[in-house]
């Protein structure tokens, strides 16, 4: 069976090809053979046995494998420290590895210090084939355009504050944005989130909210109140008054799509407010489509 090319900067399984003073040499394929150091050499290694590796370039340009695995490979985005600034070049981040990760300047978005950490997407440069770091995320021109439906459920990762809000990165490829009116709890540079596609604007940029919009996400809220309720022998501690990280903890809505939830129900009186608290009413409960279902009621205490 034909072996692929080895990928530069992203975890491999490469074939033994012979051993060698300095350690074992891996079949690239068009790379040709790949050194693994023999610090890495797993004891018992025979020749056709095939390894998981990652490739790169070390300090002098060759291509070398390691059994160690980077915090971050081509194509992802971390948040890394700066271990060292060197003037002529750039700073270098820790990436898990024994040889540091390059930061361009050219791909620095300000000024870095030592001990500072940053997040980064890593990428290989197709000129010299080196995997390196950029601060300059979700600006790839290579990357195609989105194609996300209103609101469908996607990854987000938090970048940077501005004065609209916080910029993210979308399935880690697509630039978005989360305005401040929109967030119910504090966010933070480099966390992780469920979000929801609000839009997606003419120029590919997609505006983003934590909450599902309109009529499925009351539904769908409405339906979980209920559960809860049932749980809880029909009574909840949580009302139109309870504080938005409480809401937040309990049920992963802000606080506005939790009262147009409690709106709905109680409109259609399934609830009483108990002030404080939820009380449950009927024996009925209903679907995100607007389906009355049978529930077994909890008699309250």
């Amino acid at each position: 069976m034909l072996q692929s090319m080895a990928a530069i900067g992203k975890g491999n399984k490469l074939t033994v090809l012979r051993q060698a003073p300095p350690g074992i040499y891996l079949d690239g394929n068009e790379h040709g053979e790949i050194l693994l150091p023999n610090r890495y050499v797993p004891p018992g290694v025979a020749r056709g046995d095939r390894l998981d590796v990652f490739v790169y370039r070390d300090s002098e340009d060759r291509l070398v494998a390691s059994t160690e695995t980077p915090y971050a490979t081509v194509g992802e985005v971390a948040t890394l420290r700066v271990i060292s600034i060197n003037r002529q070049i750039g700073a270098f981040l820790d990436w898990g590895l024994a040889k540091d990760l390059l930061l361009p300047f050219r791909e620095q978005t300000g000024p870095l210090q030592v001990g500072q950490t940053v997040l980064v997407r890593v990428y290989l440069d197709e000129k010299t084939e080196r995997v390196v770091a950029s601060m300059k995320l979700g600006q790839d021109s290579a990357v195609e355009p989105p194609g996300y439906r209103i609101g469908q459920q996607v990854e987000c990762l938090v970048t940077e504050k501005t004065p609209l809000g916080y910029r993210a990165l979308v399935e880690g490829v697509h630039a978005g944005l989360l305005y401040h009116e929109r967030i119910a709890v504090p966010v933070a540079i480099g966390q992780k989130l469920k979000g929801f596609v609000r839009a997606v604007r003419p120029d590919g940029k997609i505006d983003l909210s934590l909450d599902q919009a309109g009529y499925q996400r009351v539904a769908s809220l409405a339906l979980r109140i209920v559960q809860a309720l049932e749980r809880n022998g029909g009574r909840l501690g949580l009302d139109d008054d309870s504080p938005p990280e409480a809401i937040r903890q309990a049920f992963g809505a802000s606080k506005k799509a939790f009262k147009q939830a409690l709106g709905t129900l109680y409109k259609t009186r399934r609830i009483r407010f108990a002030k404080p608290g939820l009380e449950l009413l009927d024996n009925t409960t209903w679907s995100p489509s607007g389906e009355r279902i049978p529930i077994k009621r909890i008699p309250s205490r």
